[in-house]
């Protein structure tokens, strides 16, 4: 009697445990199939995350990853020993969300290092230093240069979702109402192009694109017009879970970054000795930005 008590339970017991092997053949046990170390010593793709942001970070053919981000990136987890890397192209406001998600292992796509940031990603030591600009009609009819030009016009502002210039904007004085946000580069464009917006707030290196692109039909303002607390610092971005991965990226960067490797690497993408980030630190960054 005792023996029929207990024989259901004890043969679901077994089925389970016999079934525990399969699971982890299948990589089901954990959402992103183990630890990134383990992964990329024993040979298995990296992949790497990032948005449609000329010249940062951008699919190519066949979404070969093309920017300087990018190829920094990719020289440093060469480096590291990695043997396959899958590029992941996704919008940039799900850049972090997707990383802790599980959807890919590594933002490579140009994040500046912020404070809000820092509190959900691990972030590499920086790999450059950035600032900011705006594209506006041409000509400049409404003399925006900077963030309190906006103000005083009282004029619209678009920048992409997710961009650090949101919260710069807000910071300034600007009211959310006077600030649209749309996907990325191409929309933002677009609103200035269509007088739905008067400036359009990106990195200075977009801006360039974005001007060339144009055609002609926005300008850029100087960079050095800008509040120098908007310069910021790259890094690229790891699960908190990945800290080991990402010393580890370090320790290989420390060597890589600055090198004449990596400087040709990143020159066909306008990086140049001028965008080294010098002894800043993250730290410093996380605290500061």
């Amino acid at each position: 009697m005792i023996a029929d008590l207990f024989d259901q339970p004890f043969k679901k017991l077994l089925t389970a445990l016999a079934a525990i092997p399969l699971m982890l053949s299948l990589g089901l046990s954990v959402s992103h199939a183990g630890d990134l170390m383990d992964r990329l010593n024993a040979g298995e793709p990296i992949r790497i995350g990032f948005a449609n942001e000329v010249p940062w970070a951008y699919p190519g053919e066949n979404n070969k990853p093309l920017g300087f981000a990018n190829a920094h990136a990719v020289g440093v987890l060469k480096a590291m020993g990695a043997k396959k890397i899958e590029p992941v192209v996704t919008e940039w406001g799900g850049l972090i969300p997707g990383l802790n998600a599980g959807r890919f292992d590594v933002i490579t796509g140009g994040m500046y290092i912020l404070g809000t940031r820092c509190q959900n990603v691990a972030f590499s030591e920086p790999m450059g230093v950035f600032g900011d600009a705006f594209i506006v009609a041409p000509g400049n009819p409404k003399g925006i240069d900077n963030y309190q030009d906006i103000k005083k016009a009282g004029a619209t502002l678009v920048t992409g979702a997710g961009y650090n210039i949101v919260e710069v904007a807000k910071k300034e004085g600007i009211s959310e109402g006077k600030i649209m946000t749309v996907p990325g580069p191409s929309e933002i464009l677009a609103a200035v192009k269509a007088g739905r917006a008067d400036a359009g707030g990106v990195t200075f290196f977009t801006a360039q694109n974005l001007a060339r692109e144009s055609g002609g039909a926005v300008d850029v303002t100087d960079p050095d017009a800008m509040p120098v607390f908007t310069k910021n610092w790259v890094g690229i971005a790891f699960r908190k879970s990945d800290a080991d991965f990402r010393d580890a990226f370090n320790k290989a960067q420390a060597k890589y970054l600055g090198s004449p490797e990596m400087l040709a690497a990143v020159a066909p993408f306008e990086y140049t000795k001028a965008q080294l980030p010098g002894d800043s630190t993250t730290e410093y960054a996380c605290a500061n930005r």
